[in-house]
């Protein structure tokens, strides 16, 4: 499929993929989205703890490198798994501009680093954070109660309704410890009827620009 890189409105570059008329990220804002779903919504639930993340879709690697940023600030010593299953290429990489939106300069080799890693292995990025990516298909997480927090950050029910099913929310479900939380920028009553049918309490909050609202589940 065709794809180019676009800029978002807060000045964030993306990957827009023009057969399905979908982006990585918000048209709205790329880092603006990711801080108000996953970083607002769900890792600032957590404060001064060990923190065990799954994301679902590490596409760019953005959820973690603001995740990676925000930790510190949380006192948060981080796990994070990044499941993805058609990894981005170096060439798409190098045309994203999230370092220096961020204005952070440690983030450079930090980025850099994530993503040069190999599939499979467990790297330590600093004292407080490591990561491992796992390139497979969601629907083959089998993990039990091992996570506190997953960012559902796959591409959307409208290209493939396939991974926003009963099936996949159940493996999400089993996925994480009790009374520990998923976050989606979705908030289609769909994706919300399936994670309710499996179990969790949902509620829907404001969304990031451009959009009403988003949904933050919890398994109790």
């Amino acid at each position: 499929m065709k794809r180019k890189i676009i800029t978002t409105a807060d000045g964030s570059k993306t990957i827009h993929i023009e057969d399905w008329n979908e982006q990585y990220h918000s048209k709205h804002g790329a880092i603006q989205e990711a801080y108000h779903v996953f970083i607002k919504n769900g890792l600032h639930l957590f404060e001064n703890q060990n923190v065990s993340i799954l994301e679902i879709g590490f596409g760019t690697g953005l959820n973690a490198i603001i995740t990676y940023l925000e930790a510190a600030k949380k006192k948060l010593n981080v796990d994070y798994v990044g499941v993805e299953g058609y990894p981005v290429s170096i060439e798409e990489l190098s045309h994203l501009n999230y370092v220096d939106q961020l204005d952070e300069k440690e983030l450079k080799g930090v980025f850099e680093k994530m993503h040069a890693s190999n599939w499979g292995d467990m790297i330590s990025i600093s004292e407080i954070f490591s990561l491992q990516k796992q390139q497979k298909d969601f629907q083959e997480i089998s993990d039990e109660e091992v996570f506190d927090l997953i960012y559902f950050d796959a591409f959307g029910a409208r290209v493939q309704p396939e991974l926003w099913t009963v099936c996949v929310f159940e493996k999400m479900y089993n996925a994480l410890k009790k009374d520990s939380y998923l976050v989606t920028y979705s908030a289609k009553g769909s994706v919300r009827r399936a994670m309710q049918e499996v179990g969790f309490s949902v509620e829907r909050l404001p969304g990031p620009p451009g959009k009403r609202e988003m949904l933050r589940a919890k398994k109790t």
